[in-house]
């Protein structure tokens, strides 16, 4: 008995169980691009004689060869593979005819074998051409009653035609479908420049093509696929916009990705509809026919198709990623192909084929002229031939003699006793002669083949012409080149100054700043944004299109996005619902927005919020922001963050409360903390009192506190009158409200060069100049900045800052 480990045994045996699943189910061979199964159901077709020009037969005959010689598996695994060689949107260039049902695209199930028939296609001949000249090794079947192909001698590169894809065990295969025409120009020309590099193979196959059709974006992962085997690339189905009656349009999907389910499709986009997430359909019904795909999104008035689509992208499967992954069976061990070694596969196996098939056929012509030269010396001695066959008893007497007097094989001599009659006729004997003629040319051809290069390499350039000139189709999917996320969009859009408005209500909007123009101080002011009743703008940031916007939330959240990522406006438009960008909760709103180029160590942020508290913490700290947002300052239930502002260790912070008093702290009092704490008291708030505003000093160009008011009112004050104070102390008057003035709307440092807009909830926007408000004391009212309608009240302001062009721009409209 001989004792073997239990862990030898299992190492053993799972090994070889894996290589029977790569080799023998999952992985195709990298040669004819077939899988055993795909390989068995052509062989049975071909053994059935059921070509593409011969009747059809009923699926389950095939089906049973298969399993019964071949393939002892299960019939539903052969039939699906069967199904999928007929269908049009699985296979580039399908190698099974199929009659009657074989499924459809949205995810039906073909009908069962007893109803459908089928039949080779007329490109599948071209996989079994010389099957019968020992061009390919055959081996035993599963029980050695047969023989079957280890291999087909194909003419097509079908790895790369037809793609595939397969699960064995810890490895897998993806490999997407190309044009047949591409394929064989690029093998052509590896066949003639065998160093040529991959990147000159890619201007001959220059990307998958789909049997869906559809846009496929290659780029990098395309490149880096050819180059190494393994790489992604990004398909997206092809959407058009229609014109309706009454001035309506709407999104037709014509196109879709690979091997994506069309029912489920439209499931999904009902879905996203239902839910909100697509906003402006009214109406959405599948119109695919025979003729092709057809899924029309009827759009409400007024609805931005572009938007649509891109939420289209977004959502749903019409835009896809496909992971190529060429693993394919080389020497009977799986490899990693590049594309170059892929067609190099292809061409040393139609090399083999060629040498093999030429060996047959120059060893049957040579038989054949050897007999031919035997029939041709027994013609020239026709009467000494018959005289010795006349005179013989039995034929082999009569064979030895022709054979002894005429130095003839055995072969030739039977030959000239099988003879008949009619071949004594000249007009035989002249047919004869040109046969052997023909047969030395033939034998002088084969001899070419095999021993010269240049000649073997014709054969395969010819066959391999012939094959594209009979099959090639045009190509159906379009290639768009880079994948649209590797451009940078900020290259495509120019940095320039712009306005962002946030509502009340939630709109939000982006304006170019060279809409405003400069006014002079107590003027009514230009119409501004269009909002609702009841609506005005409480958020006013003067940025660039290529800043982070940051919008902190009422709850301490925090939210980034790209300035450019806001919706353009015009100077009076509403502008979008921040609900199409953020996902913020019901009662959630922006309590301010403040934008930055890059997350910096050396800076900080200092939260402010209604009821007094502050909370400093790194700028870095916030710098990976999740799409669904971060937690910014922990909050208290009955507190809301009212502003956020970059600090630096150095600053100053003053608070200002909506009754006009105020405190001035060093930012060095609020110790660094973690990014969710909830921070310390900033100021004692007085009965019904609550922090509006939180400036920072420290610059030393603008050292002037502008307070303006609900009412109108502004006034700078040096920031020296206001004292620095110990943190959490009361305060002192900042500004002297009075029924007049209305209660402080907010605070901001400036200088007398500086300009400011502030905006009314009557939607006017005045733009002036600082050095036009009074430079008062502490405990003053200040000046009226801007004169409103009768209940209107100032809703927002902000600083315009480095506008030299706007302002050169705006000296020559005033002269």
């Amino acid at each position: 008995m001989t004792q073997v480990t239990i862990e030898d045994e299992l190492r053993k045996s799972y090994l070889e169980y894996s290589l029977s699943v790569i080799i023998g189910r999952a992985i195709p061979d990298a040669r004819d691009g077939l899988k055993p199964v795909h390989r068995r159901i052509l062989y049975a077709m071909h053994e059935l004689g059921n070509y593409y020009n011969r009747a059809y037969k009923k699926s389950a005959r095939v089906v049973g060869d298969v399993i019964g010689k071949y393939h002892p598996h299960g019939d539903s695994a052969v039939y699906d593979a069967l199904v999928r060689m007929a269908q049009e949107f699985s296979m580039r260039d399908p190698l099974v005819d199929g009659q009657g049902n074989f499924g459809s695209i949205d995810g039906d199930a073909a009908a069962a074998m007893r109803y459908t028939e089928a039949r080779m296609s007329r490109l599948s001949s071209e996989f079994l051409a010389d099957l019968d000249k020992n061009t390919v090794d055959f081996r035993d079947n599963y029980d050695n009653s047969l023989q079957e192909p280890s291999v087909l001698p194909t003419k097509v590169p079908n790895l790369l035609l037809n793609g595939t894809s397969g699960i064995a065990v810890g490895m897998a295969t993806n490999i997407p479908p190309h044009n047949l025409g591409e394929l064989i120009d690029g093998t052509t020309h590896l066949l003639d420049n065998p160093d040529c590099e991959i990147s000159t193979l890619m201007k001959f196959i220059k990307g998958p093509d789909f049997p869906t059709s559809a846009m496929c974006f290659g780029g990098k992962g395309l490149e880096e696929a050819y180059h190494t085997g393994r790489g992604s690339i990004k398909i997206r189905g092809v959407l058009n916009i229609e014109e309706r009656k009454n001035g309506m349009e709407s999104v037709v999907i014509t196109e879709i990705p690979y091997a994506l389910n069309k029912s489920t499709l439209v499931e999904k986009i009902a879905l996203l509809i239902g839910e909100g997430k697509i906003e402006g359909v009214s109406d959405l019904r599948d119109e695919s026919d025979r003729n092709g795909i057809r899924i029309v999104i009827d759009l409400k008035r007024g609805s931005i198709a572009d938007i649509i689509i891109n939420q289209l992208y977004k959502f749903t499967q019409l835009e896809t990623s496909f992971g190529i992954n060429m693993m394919a069976v080389v020497d009977n061990r799986p490899v990693l192909l590049n594309l170059k070694s892929v067609l190099q596969c292809f061409l040393d196996h139609r090399r083999e084929v060629v040498i093999r098939r030429t060996r047959y056929d120059l060893e049957k012509s040579e038989k054949r002229a050897h007999i031919l030269e035997g029939l041709r010396i027994a013609l020239d001695n026709i009467d000494e031939v018959v005289r010795i066959i006349r005179a013989s008893k039995a034929a082999e007497e009569a064979r030895i003699g022709l054979m002894e007097r005429f130095e003839l094989s055995q072969p030739q001599a039977q030959a000239i006793l099988d003879m008949r009659l009619h071949r004594l006729t000249n007009l035989e004997h002249e047919k004869l002669l040109e046969e052997y003629a023909e047969l030395l040319k033939r034998i002088e051809y084969f001899k070419s083949i095999l021993e010269q290069e240049e000649v073997l390499k014709g054969v395969i350039r010819d066959e391999l012409a012939e094959v594209k000139k009979t099959y090639a189709t045009e190509r159906k999917t379009k290639l768009m080149g880079h994948d649209p996320n590797d451009i940078d969009i900020e290259d495509l859009i120019p940095d320039d100054e712009v306005v962002i408005t946030l509502s009340r209500r939630g709109y939000i909007k982006r304006t170019p700043l060279s809409n405003y123009q400069r006014q002079k101080r107590g003027g009514k002011g230009i119409a501004g944004v269009s909002t609702r009743d009841g609506d005005f703008i409480h958020t006013f940031l003067t940025t660039s299109n290529h800043q982070h916007l940051l919008l902190f939330t009422s709850k301490g959240k925090m939210f980034k996005i790209k300035v450019h990522q806001v919706p353009e406006g015009s100077r009076n438009a509403k502008g979008a619902h921040i609900a199409n960008l953020l996902p913020l909760e019901k009662d959630e709103s922006i309590a301010t927005a403040l934008s930055m180029r890059e997350f910096s160590d050396d800076y900080f942020f200092l939260f402010v919020t209604k009821k007094g508290m502050v909370k400093r913490s790194l700028i870095s700290l916030y710098s990976n922001c999740r799409q669904s947002g971060i937690r910014a300052v922990n909050m208290r239930e009955d507190d809301e963050l009212i502003t956020v502002k970059q600090v630096g260790a150095d600053d100053e912070i003053v608070l200002v409360t909506r009754k006009g008093t105020s405190i001035r702290f060093s930012c060095h009092d609020v110790r660094p903390m973690g990014r969710v704490a909830s921070g310390v008291k900033g100021i004692a708030l007085r009965s019904g009192d609550e922090v509006v505003s939180g400036v920072v000093t420290g610059d030393e160009f603008r050292t002037q506190l502008l307070t303006v008011s609900e009412g109108g009112f502004g006034k700078r004050t040096n920031i020296d009158q206001h004292r620095t104070q110990t943190r959490g102390g009361k305060g002192i008057i900042s500004m002297r409200v009075t029924d007049k003035t209305g209660s402080v709307l907010g605070a901001i440092m400036v200088s007398q060069d500086d300009e400011v807009v502030l905006l009314t909830s009557g939607n006017k926007i005045i733009r002036m100049s600082v050095g036009e408000v009074s430079l008062v004391g502490r405990a003053t009212q200040g000046v009226r900045l801007v004169r409103m309608d009768e209940n209107d009240f100032v809703a927002g302001f902000d600083l315009v800052i480095d506008d030299d062009e706007l302002d050169s721009d705006l000296e020559t409209e005033e002269s």
